[in-house]
């Protein structure tokens, strides 16, 4: 999906497939006791590396988050069909990951959307067939509470307020 964006997003491209790359390696490692997302963090949580800026846990927090902010943009592109691209990310972003960004973080963002293709051709790349927005807001739909889920989980072990380091 990040593609889609076009060079805009390569470095979250790369910090999201670090992200999975170390869930997927913490997966391999021992599959019968790592086999749900939950018992990689539980296992971190004993061992008191859950909030290490490497650990798995930030890798499932953040990527939470990166579709969390996808859900918001798809949701603002389908409600708001007169926003402008730049208009709906940075709603979708005060929305989601501001308050879990410091300064830099932030900053780099507000550039990133300067580069962001405009909306007609990020709808058009998306696909022309069928209901886009039907289909954006049927995404929405069903992903929210997944995502609602894993934030749930991650509140009840403390840990769904680490921020960027």
């Amino acid at each position: 999906m990040l593609d889609k964006f076009g060079t805009a997003m390569t470095m979250v491209k790369s910090d999201i497939s670090g992200n999975i790359s170390r869930l997927e390696s913490k997966y391999s490692s021992n599959p019968s006791r790592f086999n749900y997302l939950y018992s990689v963090v539980l296992a971190e949580v004993e061992t008191k590396t859950a909030k290490s800026s490497s650990s798995c846990t930030n890798g499932l927090l953040w990527l939470t988050r990166a579709m969390d902010f996808l859900v918001a943009l798809f949701h603002n592109l389908a409600e708001h069909q007169d926003w402008s691209m730049s208009h709906a990310c940075n709603d979708s972003y005060s929305k989601t990951l501001k308050k879990w960004h410091g300064w830099l973080a932030s900053s780099t963002f507000m550039l990133v959307m300067k580069l962001v293709p405009d909306r007609k051709k990020f709808i058009e790349v998306l696909g022309t067939q069928g209901d886009i927005y039907g289909d954006m807001e049927n995404f929405c739909k069903k992903f929210s509470p997944v995502l609602a889920e894993i934030h749930k989980f991650m509140a009840g072990v403390g840990l769904d307020t680490m921020r960027a380091s």
